[in-house]
């Protein structure tokens, strides 16, 4: 899969943003529009707590029907009662009027501190003539969905004759389950509603939904896929493929862009019973602290990934047929450490991205996690963040 140099947007969708008093500077509101209706399908966090757009985002994405996508940075609308619920239908009836499509087609997002009201007047005031500022480069729209993240995520890529094009952020309280923080992929692909939420579950199980940067499920991870079909029909298969390699890969980006972190962190187990338990384990591994401060310290500390193993209880396995490479460098074999060049490593490991390979030797079942390094950048980040 070749993406382009420069992300683009597909046909007939363009984005926007500005400051509208959320932030000190700059952009803290984005707009996503399509020139024409949409199919759509979205994924929603599974936490129990969830944001108030979430919750109206579970009522609009029933239609499978959406024009545009407005998101907010730095106060998330969640905690909020009642009243947020009104704010979030507010500020997606507000970019309904502002492009001129059915309050029922505009999904709204937010994100940043819990439990504060949002200043729905401001973003109100703030939409008005947005429109007239829509153009075409999606990491215009990514900028103003940042909270800590360090720089703006967007991807694009070609699919028959059409176009995929990737928006996220996210950068702590990560670790999604049936979403991932804030993802929008727009198309102009031709398909349906129940065709786009197949394909992206399928998507989002291998590689968003694989993603940790600290075990904490957001309360407003929210993922969808838009599809306004101006680029006409698309071979399933095809598109299913270019989905998935494009959400691996900004999957990629979230977890080497997490809070403090200094290194990307992929674990590989292969060799497991099942699927679920391949899944178990590679995540148990990225959640690891003491994995995750063994990449940041540049240490093959070979026991700290036998732990992480070990610890999946309810997990198939036998240790005497366990096998572990760090960096490709095998470090255990039927379930005991063997001499390596621990210098050399220890100089690998230095480097970025750092690879764990665990072989369970029961089955076929294959998982890859996605996760990042424990710094002390992620205490600073965290210890002030409500007031940062």
């Amino acid at each position: 899969m070749r993406f382009h140099d420069q992300p683009e947007f597909p046909r007939g969708f363009r984005c926007a943003s500005r400051n509208v008093g959320l932030k000190p500077e700059g952009p803290d509101l984005s707009l996503f529009a399509s020139e024409v209706p949409a199919a759509a399908a979205a994924l929603f966090t599974r936490n129990r707590f969830p944001g108030a757009p979430v919750l109206v985002g579970r009522e609009l994405i029933r239609r499978g029907r959406l024009s545009a996508v407005v998101v907010n940075s730095k106060v998330s609308n969640v905690g909020t009662g009642a009243a947020g619920v009104e704010a979030a239908r507010r500020m997606g009836a507000a970019a309904a009027a502002e492009l001129g499509v059915p309050a029922a087609e505009v999904l709204m997002s937010s994100t940043g501190v819990i439990g504060v009201p949002l200043p729905v007047e401001r973003i109100e005031a703030g939409i008005r003539g947005l429109a007239a500022e829509l153009q075409a480069d999606p990491l215009v729209g990514a900028r103003g969905i940042m909270t800590t993240d360090t720089y703006p995520k967007a991807l694009s890529c070609g699919v028959g004759g059409a176009t995929l094009t990737w928006v996220g952020k996210g950068s702590g309280m990560v670790e999604p389950n049936l979403a991932t923080v804030l993802v929008y992929v727009f198309t102009d692909a031709a398909f349906d509603a129940p065709a786009l939420d197949r394909m992206l579950r399928l998507a989002v199980a291998d590689s968003l939904n694989m993603l940790s940067v600290d075990g904490d499920t957001s309360t407003s991870d929210t993922c969808a896929l838009l599809a306004n079909g101006l680029a006409g029909e698309v071979g399933e298969a095809e598109f299913l493929d270019a989905l998935r390699a494009g959400c691996v890969r900004l999957t990629e980006m979230l977890a080497r862009d997490g809070e403090g972190a200094s290194k990307l962190l992929r674990a590989t187990v292969q060799g497991a019973a099942s699927e679920r338990d391949a899944r178990t384990v590679a995540k148990a591994i990225v959640n690891s602290p003491l994995v995750k401060t063994m990449a940041f310290g540049a240490d093959p500390n070979v026991g700290r990934v036998l732990m992480a193993v070990g610890k999946c209880f309810d997990v198939e396995q036998d240790p005497a047929r366990i096998a572990v490479w760090i960096n490709q460098t095998l470090v255990v074999r039927d379930g005991a450490r063997v001499d390596f060049d621990e210098p050399a490593l220890r100089q690998e490991l230095a480097g970025d991205p750092i690879e764990l390979r665990v072989d369970l030797g029961l089955g076929a079942a294959r998982a890859t996690a996605y996760g990042c390094d424990l710094t002390h950048g992620y205490i600073d980040e965290n210890a002030s963040y409500y007031s940062s």
